[in-house]
C-alpha cells in the first residue's frame, strides 16, 4: 500500500498550542487584570499629563510675549537695548541670546572632554576604590546649590581669572576675540568656566554609567586581537557610548543654557556685543530675567516673558537637534550588537 503523501495536495495549518484546560493562555489573561488596566492607563496619563503641561507653558510665554512685541517699536531680535519701559518701549535680545550661546558653548568646550576623560578614567584606568572616590566627590559636586557655585565664583573665581587672561592676551590678544583691557574679568569667558565646572558632575555621572554598560565580549575581543587599551577605548568604548555622551551633553547644555544666579552673581551686566570674550560686559536670558524681573512693570515683565519664550525655543531646538542625532547615530553605538 502506498502511503506517500500527494505533492499537490496542501499541508495541514498548524494547529495552535492550547494551553490546558482550553483557556486562554496567561499573558492573554494578564492583559486584561485590573491591575495591568490601571498601570496602563496611569502610565498613558503621564504621558499626556506632561505634553499638556508643554502645551499649555507655550501658551502662556506666546500670549504674553504678543503682547510685549505687538507694543515694542525696536527689532525684537536685533536690537541691542533693553528698555521697555520707555515711550516708546524698545527691547531686543540680540545681547542675550550672544551671551547665552556664546557662554554656552564655552562651557561645553571645556566641559564635555574633561567629563568624558574623567568617565573613563574612573571606569577602565582608576583602581576600583580609586575610581569610587573620585566618582562619590562628583556626584557631591553635582548636588551643591547654584548659590553657592556663584558665590564661589565672585569671591574666588573672579580674582584668580587674571593670571588667564593676561596669558591668553600676551599669546592669542592679536585674534582680538581674547584681547584683554585690564579689566575686572567678569566676562562671558568667566561665566562659561564657572558654567563648564558647574555642568562636569552631570556629563560626567551619565557618561561614566554608559561606559560602564560596554559588553564585556566587545573589549576581551579587541585585546585578544592584539589592541592596547587606547584602541580598545577607542574601537569598543566610544563608539558604544556615543548616544550616552551626546544625552549628558545635552543635559549639561540644558543646565549651562537656563543658570541663573550664578551668572548674575559673576557677570558684569551690560547691553553690549563685545568682539573679545575676555571684556567686561554681557548677558543671558536667564540672568537678565532674574536680576529685572522683581522691579519690572506689566510691560516689562511681559517683555522678559518674551525673552523667556526665545529661551524656551531655543532648549526645544537643542534637544531635538540632540534626539536627530543619536537617532542618525544609533546603528553605531553598539547597542544592537
Amino acid at each position: 500500500m502506498d502511503i506517500t503523501t500527494d505533492p499537490q495536495k496542501p499541508a495541514p495549518a498548524p494547529v495552535p498550542h492550547q494551553p490546558p484546560g482550553g483557556g486562554t493562555s496567561r499573558a492573554a489573561r494578564g492583559a486584561t487584570r485590573p491591575g495591568d488596566r490601571i498601570f496602563l492607563a496611569l502610565s498613558r496619563g503621564s504621558g499626556i499629563l506632561v505634553l499638556v503641561i508643554m502645551a499649555a507653558i507655550a501658551a502662556f510665554l506666546t500670549y504674553r510675549a504678543s503682547i510685549a512685541i505687538s507694543k515694542n517699536e525696536a527689532n525684537f531680535f536685533t536690537y541691542l537695548e533693553w528698555n521697555p519701559t520707555g515711550m516708546p518701549p524698545e527691547f531686543g535680545i540680540a545681547v542675550l541670546a550672544f551671551g547665552t550661546i556664546v557662554s554656552s558653548v564655552i562651557a561645553m568646550a571645556v566641559a564635555v572632554p574633561i567629563a568624558v576623560g574623567i568617565a573613563l578614567f574612573i571606569t577602565h584606568y582608576a583602581p576600583r576604590k580609586l575610581g569610587g572616590l573620585i566618582g562619590y566627590v562628583i556626584d557631591l559636586l553635582a548636588a551643591v546649590p547654584s548659590i553657592v557655585y556663584g558665590l564661589w565664583g565672585a569671591l574666588v573665581l573672579v580674582p584668580h581669572m587674571e593670571g588667564l587672561f593676561g596669558w591668553l592676551d600676551d599669546y592669542l590678544g592679536w585674534t582680538g576675540v581674547f584681547e584683554w583691557n585690564d579689566g575686572a574679568p567678569r566676562s562671558l569667558f568667566t561665566v562659561g568656566i564657572l558654567l563648564a565646572i558647574m555642568i562636569l558632575p552631570i556629563i560626567t555621572n551619565v557618561s561614566r554609567e554608559v561606559f560602564r554598560q560596554v559588553p564585556r565580549m566587545h573589549e576581551e575581543a579587541a585585546l585578544a586581537l592584539g589592541a592596547t587599551r587606547w584602541e580598545v577605548i577607542r574601537m569598543s568604548v566610544l563608539p558604544f557610548g556615543r548616544s550616552g555622551v551626546i544625552s549628558a551633553s545635552m543635559l549639561g547644555l540644558g543646565r549651562a543654557l537656563g543658570e541663573t544666579m550664578a551668572v548674575a552673581m559673576v557677570l558684569s551686566s551690560s547691553f553690549e556685543i563685545n568682539l573679545s570674550l575676555l571684556d567686561t560686559g554681557g548677558g543671558t536670558f536667564a540672568q537678565n530675567i532674574a536680576s529685572k524681573f522683581n522691579e519690572a512693570s506689566e510691560m516689562g515683565r511681559d517683555a522678559l516673558i518674551a525673552s523667556g519664550l526665545v529661551l524656551f525655543v531655543i532648549t526645544l531646538l537643542v534637544n531635538g537637534a540632540a534626539r536627530m542625532i543619536i537617532a542618525r547615530r544609533k546603528e553605531y553605538s553598539g547597542a544592537n550588537a
